[in-house]
């Protein structure tokens, strides 16, 4: 079979045509133009390309290719395949463009706050400032946990993972607020994200309470979304050991890194925790238990064990001076040596989320006067891949991963609890990009396809 590609006015009158007019639904439109798929027995199929509203991709739209064909597609990890349309979040990994909204991230981690970026992910355009205040009474109302939640906490056993906690935790706010599952019920929609975007403050901060056996510390009115982490967490406008600096001043800057980091971390498209919530909300199932989805695929260290997996590099490192040994360790791929936070899946470029945050963590660092001995390796490691052909050649830039365990670390977040920040953060994209599934129209239920490959059918 082979396929090629050519404008509609060289449409063969014999070939069948796959698609729908995607113009007339308001997301992704024809481009034009048509691939022809000819098959092995010579019969051909025109597949539309479809175009998104922004950017250069294109798309080969092959819903009917069964009936058409007698085949179906084959994609592994679903690489080279878009499960839906979203007006959320644009990547160009190619140029290192991140958008939220049509925002680029940098700018909002930059010139906006966390709860201002929620609303946008949420509702698709900037708060006004009568909204902006409205927005952040609800956070405010929605914030604490109910008492009965906390009891869960008390149950799980001496060392339990977080994000097991957070796991249970999540799936079972879906017994204590029922969501209608009408897709027009978008008054409920709003409220079971906003419960959630708030509740999972407290339910990170809860975590780091009950692992440490510290009493439970409920939410300021006069604090930010982030200045409440940080107090819920550890206690009244203190910092952990380790910082040297303990005044509002610094308890201020350190919720700013907060901030950002959420606001860096809050979506990231079609990612395998988002497309698992996707998956678990196209059966209809309960936001809450679509989020407790998205919280265990994220939990797997091939998604958000990106930035544990730094810190365990550098303390292999360990001093500075073992930075050029490890550079051309990496360079002649030497067993057990991986770069970390080098390069990214998405971003063959740079990543735009790690220049900014990057500055940010060391002049916050800095200013705690945090002593850690890694920020001195990661310093000269990332000195040394900056300035070296190998690593500029195949552009491994470090990419915000690099930084965030950094950042993480030098404030007093635990390494495992790393995932349950990076969860934190992502729940507001979760929740808009459910919230967006179920309000558009022709809501399927996901359902992909196999390839066989076990025994035929055999007699007993």
């Amino acid at each position: 079979s082979s396929v090629s590609f050519f404008s509609p006015r060289f449409l063969s009158s014999s070939a069948s045509c796959l698609g729908v007019a995607w113009s007339e639904t308001g997301g992704a439109k024809a481009s034009g133009e048509v691939a022809k798929l000819t098959m092995p027995s010579g019969d051909s199929v025109d597949i539309p390309i479809l175009v998104p509203t922004y950017g250069s991709d294109k798309f080969l739209d092959v819903k009917g290719l069964k009936k058409a064909t007698g085949c179906f597609t084959y994609d592994p990890g679903l690489m080279e395949t878009a499960t839906c349309q979203s007006g959320i979040t644009f990547l160009d990994g190619d140029n290192g463009v991140c958008c939220y909204r049509g925002y680029p991230v940098d700018q909002l981690a930059q010139h906006s706050d966390f709860v201002t970026t929620a609303y946008l992910l949420l509702h698709g355009d900037l708060p006004t400032p009568e909204q902006d205040i409205a927005w952040r009474r609800e956070l405010q109302k929605y914030m604490v946990v109910n008492t009965r939640l906390v009891e869960f906490y008390r149950s799980f056993p001496d060392g339990a993972h977080p994000m097991a906690q957070m796991n249970s935790v999540v799936g079972a706010m879906s017994a204590f607020f029922p969501v209608s599952l009408d897709p027009n019920d978008k008054e409920q929609h709003i409220t079971a994200a906003t419960r959630l975007i708030a509740k999972m403050n407290m339910i990170a901060a809860l975590i780091y309470r009950t692992d440490k056996n510290k009493s439970v510390i409920y939410p300021r009115q006069d604090l930010t979304y982030a200045e409440n982490f940080m107090y819920m967490t550890f206690g009244d406008c203190t910092l952990p050991p380790g910082v040297v600096n303990h005044d509002m001043e610094t308890f201020k800057l350190v919720a700013k890194a907060i901030d950002a980091f959420l606001i860096l971390h809050a979506d990231h498209e079609q990612n395998a925790s988002t497309s698992t919530v996707r998956i678990a909300g196209s059966s209809q199932a309960n936001p809450y238990a679509c989020v407790a989805a998205g919280v265990a695929s994220l939990w797997g260290p091939a998604h958000g064990g990106a930035n544990e997996a730094v810190i365990q590099m550098l303390e292999k490192i360990g001093r500075p001076e073992n930075v050029p040994q490890f550079v051309q360790d990496v360079k002649n791929k030497k067993d057990g040596v991986r770069l970390m936070g080098f390069g990214h899946r998405v971003y063959k470029n740079f990543d735009p989320r790690a220049k900014y945050f990057g500055e940010l963590v060391i002049d916050v660092l800095d200013k705690l006067g945090v002593e850690d001995p890694h920020l001195d390796v990661a310093r000269a490691l990332q000195e040394a891949a900056l300035n070296d052909p190998y690593f500029v050649e195949r552009k491994l830039y470090p990419n915000v991963d690099f930084w965030t365990g950094i950042m993480l670390r030098g404030i007093g977040i635990p390494t495992n609890m790393f995932t349950v920040m990076f969860a934190l953060a992502r729940t507001v994209g979760w929740i808009s990009q459910w919230k967006e599934m179920v309000e558009q129209p022709g809501l399927k239920i996901t359902r992909p396809r196999q390839i066989y490959i076990g025994q035929p059918i055999r007699s007993m």
